[in-house]
């Protein structure tokens, strides 16, 4: 994304929220936008914003905007395009010299709690995404696996990747079936922090060029053995191998069972890039190892490639 943008011309009368939506501070009141807004509706002066530039890369974004109230142009920049409009707002306010005493101004702490939405719940899709900004990790990656039900009792399960952490939640629409699996990714980050406040760091990603020339134990037997022997215990393995290579492992559930029955789940490896299998069996246990199964076929594939 670090390509220019065309120029794109936004009103202040546009501001109903998106996925831009910026963390409001405790202080109940309004934001620069929408005070901004009020002051050109009053003076006959609608705000213009011109989306002028969207630069850096996918996981760490830029924006700039520019402003024009009347005879005032002012600019703005932020991680989001709704904090970069805060920003050239709140500029304008101070030049116009408007009380701000009320405005909510966008908050960056350097410790992530839990954004509030609106209604003063818990808004976990924005803490999750302001913690991949302010950390530089890639945005959580969001993935439907599957809609099942009739169509008047649907459920949708989904999945939240974050780094080289994994959750799933199942919900009776897709938006809802996002909220969930996001609070409960939030609820795990807490839990590896300790505390409400998120300090946990992930591992370094392990890359398949440096699997591939490791000489170790593990990865060498790897490479040497087959993988068809019966009722090997390939989560063993699997877990040996990522302690030697130093890289994490999720199992994660699949709460629906396939159409034969049998249980199902995913298992996801912090290598660059990331390795995600599926497995299948006759119970949990089996699921995992047939997961950890293909894991490690995959692995043994790659190392192998001159």
């Amino acid at each position: 994304m670090s390509q220019e943008m065309s120029q794109t011309v936004i009103t202040s009368t546009d501001l109903s929220p998106n996925k831009d939506a910026v963390p409001r501070a405790n202080t109940p009141g309004k934001t620069p936008i929408q005070m901004l807004h009020e002051y050109g509706a009053k003076h006959g002066k609608i705000p213009a914003y011109v989306l002028e530039k969207a630069k850096g890369e996918a996981h760490q974004p830029s924006f700039v905007f520019s402003l024009t109230v009347g005879d005032v142009c002012c600019k703005g920049e932020g991680p989001s395009k709704k904090v970069a409009k805060h920003m050239a707002a709140e500029d304008a306010l101070r030049i116009l010299q408007v009380d701000t005493a009320a405005v909510s101004l966008p908050v960056k702490s350097e410790s992530i709690g839990v954004a509030a939405e609106s209604n003063g719940h818990p808004n976990s899709v924005g803490t999750l995404q302001e913690l991949a900004l302010q950390r530089g990790w890639p945005l959580p990656k969001y993935t439907m696996l599957m809609e099942t039900g009739p169509p008047h009792r649907r459920e949708f399960t989904m999945t939240c990747a974050m780094e080289s952490l994994s959750e799933t939640a199942v919900a009776s629409s897709k938006k809802a079936a996002k909220k969930a699996v996001a609070e409960k990714m939030v609820a795990k980050l807490q839990s590896l922090s300790g505390s409400s406040e998120i300090t946990w760091t992930p591992k370094p990603r392990v890359h398949f060029e440096n699997l591939k020339n490791s000489s170790s134990e593990k990865i060498s037997f790897l490479r040497r053995n087959p993988l068809s022997i019966p009722n090997t215990d390939y989560i063993q393995l699997m877990a040996d191998l990522s302690k030697e290579q130093n890289f994490d492992i999720a199992y994660l559930d699949i709460d629906e069972l396939t159409t034969n029955g049998q249980y199902q789940c995913l298992v996801e490896l912090s290598t660059s890039p990331v390795t995600v299998c599926h497995g299948t069996g006759i119970s949990r246990s089996n699921a995992y190892n047939a997961a950890a199964h293909s894991a490690l076929q995959y692995i043994k594939i790659m190392v192998s490639i001159k």
